[in-house]
């Protein structure tokens, strides 16, 4: 019994960065559920980022000065101004413009293109030299094709609908109004897709600049707790110019505030947090390559709970999506092995000179 216990710790220990990832898709598909149903509730969508900000930064405050106390890391002015405009153009500005945008597309949209967010990281990465690539290789080439069939995953299943599933066929007229809303012009609609892009691309940016930041500021949790400290007022003084009734800001003990506590403290603290350190760990890469997860269990689960019907389109995209995850993480596997080999031939090569 010790042995098996012992087996699984070291199991545990050894993939951990992989299960933190899976259980960030899991609470991003709890975040979705969450807020689609207090934002169909009447709160308003700005006022909900400003809260959800607020809690996150109110749970990571105590933690921050208990547990990372004792580390002697200076925070400059540069520093904090860097600090700062990470968080207006990762946090601030991607999760306000993703709120715009469902106003123009559909909610099914909008999760469907957060899917592309792995290729746009892996684009800018590369773009900066944080990522190498290399198609004389074979986990290069995988990085590029997994890339690609990822974002197709996500086209497909934005897009494509076909035939629903016979033994879950649950108001199948749910979906002809996510995709294609009635109230949306052509225009509206294009308008829309390109603040998501820009709402992609500005979270894309905000996981590639978490690497330097963290070299530069290794404490995490109080790095997590000020980025959600500017982000929380950023938000505030956006939602103050657009949203002049005081009545909107008001929220009681019902769905609005447990959406705004699970966001605030689980999401944006907790997560947050866990994704700094895994892109300490594993690169930007190979952090965002897990977002389509979220995709598919926020799909499942609205099955599920909301009886939405699914279809073989949304299938046929799940399974790219998956595929195209499994290439990247492959290809990231196979090259940080051969730069470990290569690390370790330099420094058996090292020791040979010395001797």
């Amino acid at each position: 019994m010790k042995s098996l216990s012992y087996a699984i710790s070291m199991a545990a220990e050894k993939h951990k960065v992989y299960i933190a990832m899976i259980f960030i898709q899991f609470v991003y598909a709890g975040m979705a559920l969450f807020s689609k149903a207090a934002v169909s509730k009447g709160m308003n969508p700005f006022v909900f980022v400003v809260y959800r900000q607020a809690f996150a930064f109110l749970a990571l405050a105590p933690f921050a000065f208990f547990f990372e106390s004792s580390k002697e890391v200076p925070l400059s002015y540069t520093l904090l101004i860097k600090i700062f405009f990470i968080s207006l153009f990762g946090i601030t500005l991607s999760l306000n413009l993703y709120y715009v945008a469902i106003n123009y597309t559909s909610a099914t949209f909008a999760a469907a293109t957060t899917t592309a967010i792995p290729a746009i990281t892996f684009v800018m990465a590369v773009l900066l030299r944080m990522e190498s690539i290399s198609i004389k290789h074979w986990h290069g080439v995988a990085k590029v094709l997994g890339s690609v069939t990822s974002l197709s995953g996500a086209v497909v299943y934005a897009l494509i609908k076909g035939p629903p599933l016979k033994f879950m066929n649950w108001f199948p007229e749910n979906l002809d109004h996510q995709i294609h809303p009635k109230s949306s012009s052509r225009g509206e609609w294009i308008k829309g897709s390109l603040i998501m892009l820009s709402a992609n691309t500005a979270w894309s940016l905000w996981l590639i600049l978490q690497g330097p930041i963290v070299k530069e500021y290794p404490a995490k949790l109080r790095l997590t707790a000020l980025q959600c400290f500017f982000s929380c007022m950023q938000s505030a003084f956006w939602t103050i110019a657009i949203e002049r009734r005081p009545s909107a800001w008001k929220i009681g003990w019902d769905i609005h505030l447990l959406a705004v506590v699970y966001c605030g403290v689980i999401v944006t603290g907790i997560t947050y947090w866990l994704q700094v350190w895994a892109i300490q760990k594993k690169g930007p890469v190979f952090t965002a390559m897990f977002a389509p997860l979220a995709l598919i269990i926020t799909a499942i689960f609205s099955a599920i709970l909301w009886k939405e019907a699914i279809y073989w389109g949304s299938i046929g995209g799940g399974v790219l999506l998956v595929a195209g995850l499994y290439s990247v993480l492959w290809g990231k596997k196979k090259e940080d092995q051969k730069s470990k080999k290569n690390e370790q031939k330099q420094e058996n090569k090292e020791e040979v000179l010395i001797v």
